[in-house]
């Protein structure tokens, strides 16, 4: 049987998905969301492809919406999680509306933060204690 690379690619990703403990997940969501805004800001600046660009903050957008779904409501840290989200949720559809990433660096610094903390968490709780500082 022959497979196609993106076919593979995609089997791979599909596996690492139905495999990831629900820290993993969450870090698979920022890392995806990060990667979305990086990739906006591409296209704005390198290749002035606002089309491109406004694919891109829509899956930032549909990310973090994933992210506020996620949230389990019943732990008092969601309260203040929530507020983040939509704080990032606002910010970006506001850069996405007005093509301007100016606040795009404030943005990937809390979600870089965020999923560093979650991938710290996962370590830690996996067992896994070396190389956290």
């Amino acid at each position: 049987m022959e497979y196609s690379k993106q076919n593979l690619k995609q089997q791979y990703l599909q596996q690492s998905v139905l495999t990831a403990s629900p820290a993993e997940l969450l870090i698979m969501l920022y890392d995806g969301c990060i990667k979305n805004l990086k990739l906006a800001e591409i296209c704005l600046t390198d290749k002035n492809d606002k089309d491109g660009a406004n694919q891109h903050f829509i899956k930032a957008q549909k990310i973090i919406m994933e992210l506020v779904n996620s949230l389990d409501t019943s732990y008092e840290i969601s309260v203040p999680l929530l507020e983040l989200y939509d704080f990032l949720l606002r910010t970006i559809r506001g850069m996405n509306a007005k093509k301007d990433i100016s606040l795009l660096p404030q943005v990937l610094e809390i979600l870089t933060s965020l999923r560093d903390t979650w991938e710290t968490a996962a370590r830690l709780q996996s067992g896994n204690k070396k190389e956290v500082v």
